[in-house]
């Protein structure tokens, strides 16, 4: 066997791991074990490692940004008070709290990210069918997974990683972006709820939830936290405008809210610090240095050779054919080395805005169909656990395929229009 066959196999393995999680093992330790074992192998070298973990570095910071803060205004009560607001609003109504998490999650998606949604808008969820005494709260999480990807191409900050798509990870002007992606974000959003709903009509039927909570009053610590939040996405949009990286100003956002709010409570800072899940971090180290070991393969020049090809038979063609092959790749590999390998492809290949369009619809909107598809859907799925409630990937993924594929086949056909 070829050394590129066993970085393959590894890879593969890898991927499979993480995605079924046996023995019930964390997903980090199994993308950890692979890119150890390419190590053992002499697949890759100590360089070749450091340079793929060095990749990571600004998702590390945006990451550890955002979860102190979600981790700071979950323990100040922030969450709760959102929470009472939103069922007062409900009025006893299971489908309009489900319209208001929707909306809740398309702005904060759009304007924080989609990890930020996973991160921040779980718990508050949470929080809300707790305080409302709903029978199920999952018809309500899920609303948080499938619209963290469903509106993460509405914005260039919607999903900062995005940006390996395009020409030396340049962000496009906004103009140019809106002109590409406003109506597929509209598409997506859209028929990822009309589905979403569809699939957990039922469920709402039958629940129940409280027409009066009692609202809880808000801390000056709590008011701290949520002010960090407005201004981490003020600063967001900011950086974003002037093609700044976002970990170091969430990091840094993230770091001055946890320490002013910390010291003027005067709390042990090692309390917020054990609630982050810190698990993530080796787990997107890992999948960098298992992109770097299968670049070396030679994969990106023939993504790139096949996608030129397809291109110049027939763009309406290869938009479809590329935003579906990315999408499905993604649910095998995560989305997260799945562009990475289409965005040096893209970039090689020197397609249209089409066509790197698709790539980024299927690689943002691709992954609503499996519980590993995205960061996002497995940061959301450690925000469940923390709270004692569990997803199956079997169950996730007969949900999955009945929103995902409407959603992506009518955004690309949207794409493919303009």
């Amino acid at each position: 066997m070829t050394e590129s066959a066993i970085t393959w196999s590894i890879a593969g393995l890898t991927a499979l791991g993480v995605v079924t999680r046996p023995f019930r093992w964390p997903e980090a330790i199994w993308a950890v074990l692979g890119a150890a074992l390419l190590v053992a192998l002499r697949l890759i070298g100590p360089a070749d490692v450091w340079t793929g973990i060095s990749k990571g570095f600004d998702v590390y910071l945006f990451l550890i940004g955002m979860m102190l803060l979600s981790e700071l205004a979950r323990r100040e009560g922030l969450f709760d008070w959102v929470a009472a607001i939103a069922t007062s609003h409900a009025r006893g109504s299971p489908r309009r709290l489900f319209v208001l998490v929707y909306i809740v999650g398309v702005v904060v998606t759009v304007f924080l990210s989609n990890d930020a949604t996973a991160v921040v808008l779980t718990p508050a969820v949470y929080a809300a069918c707790r305080a409302a005494r709903v029978k199920d709260p999952m018809p309500y999480l899920l609303v948080c997974a499938f619209i963290a990807n469903a509106a993460s191409f509405v914005l260039p900050i919607s999903k900062p990683a995005k940006l390996v798509i395009f020409a030396g990870g340049e962000m496009p002007p906004l103009s140019r972006w809106m002109q590409t992606f406003l109506l597929p974000s509209i598409v997506s959003i859209i028929v990822t709820f009309v589905c979403l709903y569809w699939t957990q009509r039922h469920a709402l039927a039958e629940d129940t939830i409280a027409r009066e909570v009692g609202q809880p009053a808000l801390s000056r610590s709590a008011k701290l936290a949520g002010w960090g939040l407005i201004v981490t996405a003020l600063i967001l949009i900011v950086a974003s405008a002037m093609n700044v990286d976002l970990g170091i100003p969430t990091f840094v956002a993230g770091l001055l809210t946890t320490v002013i709010v910390l010291a003027l409570t005067r709390q042990n800072p090692l309390e917020t610090v054990r609630g982050i899940s810190w698990s993530v971090m080796p787990l997107v180290a890992g999948l960098f240095v298992i992109v770097e070991a299968v670049n070396h393969t030679g994969l990106t020049a023939l993504l790139s050779q096949k996608l030129a090809l397809l291109a110049a038979q027939s763009q309406a063609q290869a938009v479809g054919v590329a935003g579906l092959s990315v999408a499905i790749v993604s649910n095998l590999v995560n989305n997260l080395p799945a562009g990475l390998f289409a965005g040096s492809a893209v970039q090689a290949a020197h397609v249209p805005d089409s066509i790197a369009g698709a790539v980024l619809i299927g690689v943002d909107l691709g992954p609503n169909l499996s519980v590993t598809g995205s960061l996002a859907t497995i940061l959301w799925l450690a925000a469940l656990r923390r709270e004692g409630l569990h997803m199956g990937a079997l169950a996730f993924l007969r949900i999955g395929a009945l929103v995902m594929f409407p959603a992506l086949i009518l955004s690309l056909a949207a794409l493919a229009l303009i």
